[in-house]
């Protein structure tokens, strides 16, 4: 199987530069403060945030909020069950998430606070992690917001955007957001974290196969932006209009 047709079409009928159908759907559920299903294609990860009035004990002295994720598959988010206990690669996602969000967010503005992000997979078809992401920077938005309606909150600590998205090599054509099928034979297999003015909060990539050259990273990374600029664009949509109060 090649990665493209004689058409330049992918196995879904995506072209190699082309984003999978993508949906954020606002309060998901109704008792966090933030709630947001995220969508891309078949992978589907409900995103909530939750604020409390305290902060980690190591952090009380610092007068500074705090941001933290948590993530996980649920079973049946998979064909194979998926065990409840938390290993090495959920914790290592968890970090993930929590250092993308705290790069957009002034953790000195929510003093004595906490932001919980919790990143739950619902079903999985490739870039779980980045979907929570891009769902995760939603659900603490509208957390925010929410608490500055309440008046709790003089101004947002949210100083910017952040989104990520998968990209990947096979047969040394450069793909953007795979989903399974596609992540699972990848060459190379990248994901990338990035604000809304473009600039790089991580990329996290490696070759599962042959190496790859400097030019192809340069293609992939220019392929994550512009995948991620379209993902900005749906977020900033959906935040054109403030949640409901409560």
């Amino acid at each position: 199987m090649t990665a493209i047709d004689a058409d330049g079409r992918r196995v879904d009928g995506r072209r190699p530069d082309e984003l999978r159908p993508l949906r954020f759907r606002r309060d998901y559920t109704t008792m966090a403060g933030g709630s947001v299903l995220a969508e891309f294609g078949a992978t589907r990860v409900l995103c909530t945030a939750s604020i409390d009035d305290d902060v980690p004990r190591w952090m009380r002295e610092r007068g500074s909020g705090w941001l933290t994720a948590e993530y996980s598959m649920l079973p049946g988010s998979s064909p194979e069950r998926v065990s409840r206990r938390v290993g090495g690669r959920t914790k290592e996602i968890q970090r993930l998430i929590g250092r993308s969000l705290r790069t957009v967010v002034d953790l000195a503005a929510l003093p004595q606070r906490q932001v919980i992000v919790d990143c739950d997979v619902l079903q999985a078809d490739g870039g779980t992690r980045t979907a929570s992401i891009c769902g995760g920077y939603l659900a603490l938005h509208d957390a925010v917001t929410r608490l500055m309606q309440a008046g709790k909150l003089k101004a947002s600590p949210i100083v910017g955007e952040c989104a990520a998205v998968s990209v990947g090599l096979i047969d040394g054509v450069a793909l953007l957001d795979l989903p399974y099928s596609e992540d699972s034979r990848a060459d190379v297999d990248f994901n990338v974290v990035m604000t809304g003015e473009g600039e790089l909060v991580e990329v996290q990539g490696t070759a599962e196969g042959r190496p790859f050259t400097r030019s192809q990273l340069d293609e992939l990374l220019d392929l994550a932006s512009k995948g991620i600029s379209e993902i900005v664009a749906a977020q900033r949509s959906m935040l054109a209009s403030p949640p409901p109060a409560r």
